[in-house]
């Protein structure tokens, strides 16, 4: 057995599909004590890891959650922000709500500013923590016809996360960003059925335009592993001279280096 986080605890929301139970999976297969969360418990047995239900789009949910991993275990090693979703209607800004963009914010923004203030305070006390927080390629590229409003918020989470990666150096405790691009995940493949329905087309033609607008010289989606594989090699003793960067996993989708 890999016991390369034996002894650690981490958090991972969203943790119960897709890219975040990669990563909560990877996580628990290399010792660690893992601590998912997401608004309904999973249907499949998570005897390995502790769930708590949350929605995180609310404000308490984030002092609910701390409280009851430091209640139980104590301490919080490693946190990985991955909870997110496009929730805005796809059309552009005129289609775009004051409640859409509030709630596209607070899910992939203040969701994240909320865990790790609640959490930071103890990995300060360790001088010790791993901040991952998941981003998407859509903040640096993002596709005006369907991510306004998610886009901008994640793109405001790789500047809070530069500069909380500044603060926390000092103390020992590392900040890093995985942007994935285009994932295979339950959330994206209902995305493409519902743009196949309002757009009048077939799932395939519907796929095919994302990876047009989308650009992907690797032809495919990426599997939610190999996200997590980067995620766990961030967090793990081997990149503990890495802290500040933003990793595009996008199968060479972004136009720059």
């Amino acid at each position: 057995m890999d016991n390369t986080f034996k002894g650690q605890v981490a958090l991972v929301t969203g943790g119960t599909k897709g890219i975040g139970k990669a990563i909560a999976d990877t996580l628990s297969s290399k010792g660690a004590i893992v601590v998912v969360t997401a608004r309904t418990a999973p249907k499949e047995n998570t005897e390995r890891q502790h769930f708590i239900a949350a929605d995180l789009s609310q404000p308490e949910s984030a002092e609910a959650i701390a409280k009851e991993i430091l209640e139980k275990y104590g301490r919080i090693d490693i946190i990985v922000n991955n909870a997110g979703a496009n929730l805005g209607p796809g059309g552009g800004f005129s289609t775009l709500s004051d409640e859409h963009w509030y709630n596209d914010w607070a899910l992939n923004f203040m969701s994240v500013v909320r865990i790790n203030k609640a959490l930071v305070p103890t990995m300060i006390a360790q001088q010790y923590g791993v901040i991952i927080n998941i981003s998407t390629g859509a903040a640096k590229q993002p596709i005006w016809e369907m991510t306004m409003s998610y886009s901008s918020a994640k793109a405001a989470l790789n500047i809070y996360s530069k500069a909380l990666a500044s603060e926390l150096g000092p103390k020992g405790i590392r900040v890093n960003v995985v942007s994935p691009g285009v994932v295979k995940t339950p959330l994206m493949l209902e995305f493409i059925e519902n743009i196949a329905k309002t757009s009048n087309s077939t799932i395939d033609d519907a796929f095919q335009g994302i990876m047009d607008k989308v650009g992907v010289p690797l032809g495919r989606m990426a599997a939610p592993q190999e996200i997590a594989e980067l995620v766990t090699f961030l967090a793990s003793p081997e990149a503990k001279y890495i802290t500040g960067s933003n990793y595009a996993v996008d199968g060479g989708a972004s136009p720059t280096v």
